[in-house]
């Protein structure tokens, strides 16, 4: 148990000495409010401990005393004159990355909080009043934090200099240290002329002297084999016949590998087992004995053969090295791993296969592949095998793009490795899995929904990674046109009733739901959601997770929550007849209902309400409205650029498409990961009831009947949202061509 006294001078289990007696203090804290009374009562907060207290009176003042020296932590106020407390802490954090920022105070604007620490402006943010102790103990595992990231920054510092030193020694060592040349010259393989050509073009490339000598085919790689079996008794192997443990491959890394024509086969003991293109490499037999720490056996094998095992081993064609993987993610985050937070009860069982399966690589590969998803902001992680090799691919703005290539070997352990994480079954390999994970960085917390697929080439992983962090949005911003926006916001001002968000599976249905469930939402309201996974997580509702493996499921929960007195209902998707009637049913008995359908357009929404089972008076009667929406990418601001539309993608989109002549795209910058697209942006098709419509659905009319009607009330389909976006310049034809297809120009 933690003694959380011990991290501060004041509350120790020992009498303290006064601050004034101490040794100097370590940290400088800046405390910034406009009232002065706050910042007096925080100063007789820490009057105990040994921290230099440095004020301000607003956040221009607060940014003067940031110049004057290094300061640890900040703690501001929100309301403050001229620049609020999110505005300084975004600067703060802009001229001194390290420093740890908390925001203090009584009333704020949700969005602005929100939003800044989504940007990581804000480490903690605190209610007033505050409990003195929570906040002392706040701050002083704060800044043990900063701590943590300075020696961490340090140590990365220490090893990238120790890098560079054993590289410069492995370029020293790779001069004059072969002795095949001097052997085939003896042999009058070599004369004297090739021998010293050899050895100064060594000295140039720094690569083996036998694949120089193969490039430069003087002698034939069979002579060479035969004289270092023969005359020097030095076995060589098949290496075809060698099946090699993966562990291997963190001890000698790829680069090095196919640089030097080395591939480790077997570890016994102490004892590694290593196959060489040039065994009377003196040099480079000492480097890998330096590097791995290991007494070697060597073996010798031909350069085809070698560099074939080398893919074999570490994967065809991938650039990614286990060991440098860490370096490539450049993760934000101060800590390197993830904490797996369990969240059931059953929790011993989990922790003895934990320790069972403490694999460094497969550990490490799990941690690293789900930083560098929430890094790049991905929606979804998908681990899939292949023939040769099991590729990780991210889902960023809606698109699929290959981010990392691992080799097969290390394909079991990882998924083992996230069943363990996930509690599934991981000697279950034939049916599918599904199971959920909350996994904190120092940063964020998330939750990743995982499910397995067994495929002829192994088990296919995909994560949706949901961000607890994710701020809602408010209905002004979220992009309906203003012809939309006030039918939308007088669709959510009624007090009873159905409103549907339709669209394929991650069109931002539940984005839309919690933006409507916000607006204008009162404490006099009982607010609940009922979701298969939670979102977003609001405090101003109750939120229900469906568990259906315990019989925790969609229509019971609903059934359940009638009783509980709701006003509004957020009920996370309509999947089937059981559940639609009883949330039309809570539609029609005076209760406002939020959800989702799995549907093209707002029309073949009412069509699946019919085909569910749902009568034609019920849908009538309960329907209020259905938001069509569908996810385009927006081009990057940062290298956005006019050009001349694509006049192919003109006549295949149609309607009024056709007329476009200008359009925008993103030339590809660092800022958008050289795709020319950054963020998306919602379309969208609304259809609000009235009578007429209400009476046409309820005397059983045809779909048809209904689509003739709609369009004669003049709805806006998605296509003419997706029009104007292309006008505005904020997506492109190919985005709308993408998403909606050829008949976008028909809905227009």
């Amino acid at each position: 148990m933690t003694d959380y006294k011990s991290l501060f001078t004041g509350k120790g289990n020992t009498p303290q000495a006064p601050a004034s007696h101490l040794t100097p203090p370590r940290y400088r804290l800046l405390l910034v409010d406009d009232e002065p009374g706050i910042v007096n009562a925080l100063r007789r907060v820490f009057r105990q401990e040994n921290y230099e207290i440095v004020t301000a009176n607003s956040g221009q003042d607060g940014l003067a005393r940031l110049a004057e020296g290094p300061v640890q932590l900040v703690i501001s106020d929100f309301m403050m004159p001229g620049i609020n407390g999110a505005q300084f802490l975004r600067e703060v954090k802009q001229r001194s990355p390290d420093t740890i920022r908390i925001m203090l105070t009584g009333h704020a604007n949700t969005d602005a909080v929100m939003g800044a620490i989504n940007e990581g402006a804000v480490y903690k943010f605190i209610l007033k009043p505050w409990n003195d102790d929570d906040l002392r103990v706040t701050v002083a595992l704060a800044l043990e934090q900063f701590d943590l990231i300075t020696r961490n920054r340090a140590l990365k510092t220490e090893n990238a200099q120790k890098a560079k030193e054993i590289s410069a020694l492995s370029k020293l060592a790779a001069t004059h240290r072969s002795r095949l040349g001097i052997m085939l010259h003896k042999k009058n393989l070599l004369s004297s002329a090739q021998l010293q050509e050899l050895t100064l073009l060594q000295e140039r490339r720094s690569e083996p002297m036998i694949a120089l000598l193969l490039e430069k085919d003087w002698v034939e790689e069979r002579k060479i084999r035969k004289l270092l079996t023969s005359d020097l008794l030095i076995e060589e192997v098949q290496l075809p016949e060698f099946a090699i443990d993966p562990v291997l491959t963190e001890i000698i890394p790829r680069s090095f590998c196919s640089r030097q024509l080395v591939v480790p086969l077997k570890l016994q003991g102490r004892h590694l087992m290593i196959a060489m293109a040039d065994p009377l490499d003196e040099g480079l037999v000492d480097e890998v004995r330096f590097t791995a720490g290991l007494d070697l056996q060597i073996v010798t094998a031909d350069v085809a053969a070698i560099r074939k095992k080398i893919d074999e081993v570490y994967g065809s064609g991938s650039d990614v090295d286990f060991k440098e993987l860490e370096t490539l993610i450049a993760s934000p985050d101060p800590y390197e791993g993830i904490e797996i937070v369990i969240e059931d009860d059953d929790g011993a069982r989990l922790e003895d296969l934990l320790r069972e399966t403490e694999a460094p690589p497969a550990i490490r590969l799990a941690n690293a592949i789900i930083i560098e998803a929430i890094r790049l902001g991905a929606s979804d992680i998908h681990i899939q095998p292949r023939t040769k090799s099991v590729v990780v691919r991210y889902r960023i703005d809606g698109v699929l793009i290959d981010k990392i290539q691992i080799p097969h070997q290390q394909h079991q352990s990882l998924v083992s490795r996230l069943k363990i994480m996930s509690e599934l079954d991981i000697s279950e390999r034939r049916h599918p899995q599904d199971g959920r994970i909350t996994v904190k960085t120092p940063m964020r917390m998330v939750d990743l929904r995982i499910s397995t697929l067994p495929t002829i080439n192994g088990e296919k992983v995909v994560m949706r990674i949901l961000d607890r962090n994710s701020a809602v949005h408010s209905l002004a911003n979220l992009g309906f046109s203003p012809v939309d926006l006030p039918r939308v916001t007088d669709m959510v001002a009624r007090p009873q009733g159905i409103i549907l968000a339709t669209g394929p599976t991650g069109s931002g249905k539940t984005t839309t739901l919690y933006s409507l469930l916000q607006h204008d939402a009162t404490p006099d309201k009982n607010y609940v959601t009922i979701e298969d996974p939670v979102e977003y997580y609001l405090d101003m509702a109750g939120q229900v997770l469906v568990r259906e493996k315990i019989g925790l499921t969609f229509p019971s929960v609903l059934r359940a929550l009638l009783r509980q007195d709701p006003d509004v209902i957020l009920l996370g998707e309509i999947r089937d007849f059981e559940t639609a009637e009883v949330a039309f049913h809570a539609a029609l008995t005076g209760h406002l209902v939020y959800s989702t359908l799995h549907t093209n357009s707002a029309v073949a929404t009412i069509a699946r309400l019919f085909d569910l089972g749902l009568k034609p008076y019920v849908v009538a009667s309960a329907l209020e409205g259905i938001i069509a929406q569908r996810l385009v990418r927006q081009v990057c601001p940062k290298c956005r650029e006019a050009v001349a539309a694509d006049p192919a993608l003109r006549r295949r989109l149609g309607g009024d498409y056709a007329g476009i002549q200008q359009t925008f795209r993103g030339r590809g910058c660092t800022d958008c990961h050289g795709t020319g697209y950054k963020g998306r942006v919602a379309l969208y098709e609304v259809l609000t009831m009235d009578d007429e419509l209400r009476d046409c659905i309820g005397s059983g009319a045809s779909v048809l009947e209904i689509r003739r009607k709609v369009r004669g009330k003049g709805l806006r389909g998605i296509g003419q949202h997706g029009l104007e976006k292309v006008q505005a310049g904020i997506t492109t034809l190919d985005e709308i061509l993408r998403v909606l297809g050829p008949q976008a120009g028909e809905s227009s």
